[in-house]
């Protein structure tokens, strides 16, 4: 397999016809009459004179002309700072300033540059970052081609002190557990300014994620749906010393007032959660409480002649369960071996498990239809035999997401026994059909900007550890036994949720062993590489998989590493 591109290598093959795009680009934007105005909004305090005219300066080298800048300083105390702006107005009627007499801080600020503008888009940019010079046309195009749209963002990367790109985020399609998690959408950022007025502004007691706030009360009020994302990087993030895109830790009060924003945004939404710092992240996490009652959870584990892991499976689901209300449904697809049948039977005699026998030729998708039918459950868990908890509260956090209305399958992370990454979500389109995210990562790895510590969106969870209401189950249709057997069956089933409206969620706070899967035999015999290839066929036909909205095309489909798409 190719060594991964370096982002100085992507750079450089992405960007070779970018001129060529560029003008194709402006070519559409002059065959549409509408020229929408996009007003800039720009705080200012005390900024290094030189970052501070390459900002400005980015913005008056925009290709798209139709644009405002609406700057207010807080009160700077170095002089530099009014000689700037005032020189930069004078040389551009489309820039304006307003001189705060006394320091707001950037709340304030933000609401005074935001007072300046005519514009019905307002797109923000920090005092010391800058645009791409195609990026507000990029914007236009966006707004003229969707016109219902609400908020707008792009992709992102860094920008060091002697001018070096690095550290690119390249973002999902709108994501709203990611989020609730972190504030991915970030720079570029452009919202409708009514939805701004509608909310009042930004607020002050926020300073350092007063953006993150507001997004999140416009997020409340508008169709998520009508959040658009542009896959291109046209934001360049400063990463000066005191910046938060060099180190979160720089500002931990930012950090402080996100989670505050986020706990209001939840009690503004009567959701029973909390707003927590995720552990091992300079992010958050929303703990829902599991509803009261606690509902029935059903285990559903498909066996057969397995008994040394299904023993593990068993003991540690009800050793170190927190969860108590649950039952455990085994499926004994023909089991033959004298020691299975005897711990089969000794859990059927102990009443601690329901044992259901299906002689049939391996089914999986039916084995677990079938096996619901029997289940009392309000709420299911698919379980392989290979699994085998590690945290207790498991079962409790991945109820408490099943349980939210809008939510449909919600996955877990599982490790191999090494301790590697075995599954952290799926991916569709990642070797053809779907892959599992940061695979073989290390156990502690943080992930691609964090992904493999905080809770979000996925298109799909592996049927290894999947969790879904019953009312889902059944009204999707259940696995799909016809054409997937064998193989994605639990991606197929995920997609059918979702395109029934439901978010699927991957959690990092579950947490367990998928022992067998690591050395799991290929498909060898002529029988088995036919029917996986009508599998992948079906899955083919039956989906679009590519792109997945919460990967990136910007990224490889050729490994499970987030690396740079060739």
């Amino acid at each position: 397999m190719f060594a991964p591109l370096t982002y100085r290598d992507w750079i450089a093959s992405d960007e070779v016809d970018l001129p060529e795009r560029v003008a194709d680009l402006h070519r559409w934007l002059c065959a549409h009459p509408s020229k929408p105005l996009i007003s800039v909004i720009m705080p200012v305090y005390n900024t290094n004179r030189d970052w501070l005219v390459e900002a400005i300066g980015s913005i008056r080298d925009q290709t798209y002309q139709n644009w405002e800048l609406c700057i207010a300083d807080d009160a700077s105390t170095e002089k530099h700072v009014r000689e700037v702006l005032l020189e930069q107005a004078r040389a551009d009627p489309r820039i304006k300033v307003k001189f705060r007499k006394s320091n707001g801080h950037i709340s304030t600020a933000t609401n005074s540059a935001f007072e300046l503008a005519k514009g019905e888009w307002i797109a923000l940019i920090d005092h010391d970052d800058i645009l791409r010079p195609h990026a507000l046309a990029e914007v236009a195009r966006e707004i003229i081609s969707h016109p219902k749209a609400e908020i707008i963002y792009s992709d992102e990367d860094k920008i060091s002190e002697s001018g070096g790109r690095f550290d690119p985020y390249f973002k999902p399609e709108f994501s709203l557990e990611l989020l609730r998690s972190q504030n991915f959408l970030n720079h570029l950022t452009v919202h409708r300014a009514a939805n701004i007025r509608k909310v009042g502004g930004w607020r002050v007691g926020f300073e350092g994620s007063q953006d993150y706030d507001l997004s999140l009360r416009i997020i409340e009020k508008i169709d998520h749906k009508r959040v658009r994302h542009i896959p291109k990087v046209l934001y360049h993030w400063r990463a000066g010393r005191g910046s938060t895109a060099l180190s979160a830790d720089e500002k931990n009060y930012a950090l402080d007032a996100g989670r505050r924003a986020l706990q209001e945004h939840l009690e503004r939404l009567s959701l029973a959660a909390e707003a927590d710092f995720a552990p091992g992240a300079p992010f958050y996490r929303v703990r829902f409480c599991v509803p009261d009652p606690a509902p029935l959870v059903s285990l559903i584990i498909p066996t057969r002649d397995n008994v040394r892991l299904l023993k593990r499976c068993i003991s540690s689901i009800q050793s170190r369960t927190s969860y108590k209300n649950y039952e455990i449904i085994i499926v004994d697809n023909g089991s033959s071996d004298q020691e299975t049948l005897a711990y089969l039977q000794e859990l059927s005699d102990a009443k601690t498990s329901k044992v259901l026998v299906l002689d049939i030729p391996f089914n999986y998708s039916r084995l677990n239809n079938l096996a619901v039918r029997h289940c009392g459950g309000e709420i299911l868990a698919l379980i392989n035999d290979d699994i085998e908890v590690i945290s207790p509260g498991w079962l409790s956090e991945m109820v408490s997401w099943a349980a939210q209305e809008n939510v449909g399958c919600v996955g877990a992370k599982l490790y191999y026994e090494d301790g590697r990454i075995q599954h952290a979500g799926v991916i569709t389109g990642l070797g053809g059909v779907a892959g599992h995210s940061h695979k073989k990562s290390d156990g502690d790895a943080p992930g691609y900007f964090y992904r493999l510590k905080i809770v979000q969106n996925v298109s799909a969870v592996t049927g290894a550890c999947l969790v879904v209401r019953k009312s889902i189950y059944e009204h999707v249709g259940g696995l799909e036994e016809e054409h997937l057997p064998v193989a994605f069956n639990d991606v197929d089933f995920c997609l059918k949720v979702r395109e029934a409206g439901y978010r699927n969620v991957w959690t990092p706070y579950a947490e367990l062993y998928h022992l067998e899967s690591v050395s799991r035999g290929s498909e060898d015999s002529p029988e088995k590489v036919r029917r996986f290839q009508s599998e992948v066929e079906y899955m083919k036909d039956r989906w679009k998989l590519v792109p997945d909205p919460f990967y990136s095309p910007n990224l490889t489909l050729n490994r499970e590493d987030f690396s740079f798409a060739p």
